[in-house]
């Protein structure tokens, strides 16, 4: 048998040769959802919430159960690697809204960064910053920002401003690398390549 002549067919018809077209897609994660495939504590899931659309996908990288906004799926895992590999420094941004006042100085401190100690005891200390910090709106309540992140690490953007002394309240991803959320809806989602 020579493998480029095999012919394959399913229910009568004839399947295509090669390999699958590559497939992007972009959701807008609503809170409450985990990104995982299946979760134990009977948890919405981000592949419930796409049904058929994310067979066959993977998601590239994760926002946490409370974070809303861009998600990537894909097919390609070329292109996932790229995007989540933190020396390829791909930036992803985030409105940030937290508790009380953030100044100017703070906001350079968090871009500066912090040595945060690990999470779980034998856990490493390990450095988190932000490559810029753009204040919107701040009061004695409450802040808004611009966050733009270049490495992923797990739960950055809390574990950053809880260094800086503000607890986050709302975190919501816009973009990742080129790729925008734009006016997608909680829910919605859409096939870009």
């Amino acid at each position: 048998m020579v493998p480029e002549r095999v012919r394959i067919a399913i229910d009568g018809g004839q399947a295509a040769p090669g390999k699958s077209a590559r497939r992007v897609l972009l959701l807008h994660k609503p809170r409450g959802t985990v990104t995982t495939r299946r979760d134990p504590e009977g948890r919405t899931t981000v592949f419930d919430v796409l049904g058929d659309a994310g067979r066959g996908l993977v998601a590239v990288g994760r926002l946490d159960l409370a974070s809303t906004g861009l998600l990537i799926f894909t097919n390609d895992t070329k292109l996932a690697n790229r995007l989540t590999d933190p020396t390829a420094r791909v930036p992803r941004r985030y409105v940030v809204t937290v508790r009380g006042r953030v100044e100017a100085e703070s906001a350079r401190a968090i871009e500066r960064g912090f040595v945060a100690a690990g999470a779980r005891a034998g856990d490493r200390a390990e450095r988190l910053s932000a490559e810029r910090v753009e204040i919107r709106k701040a009061s004695a309540r409450e802040s808004h920002l611009l966050v733009e992140l270049s490495e992923g690490k797990n739960r950055e953007l809390r574990r950053l401003f809880e260094a800086a002394g503000h607890a986050v309240t709302r975190v919501h991803r816009i973009s990742f690398g080129d790729y925008e959320l734009g006016d997608l809806q909680p829910g919605d989602w859409r096939e870009v390549g």
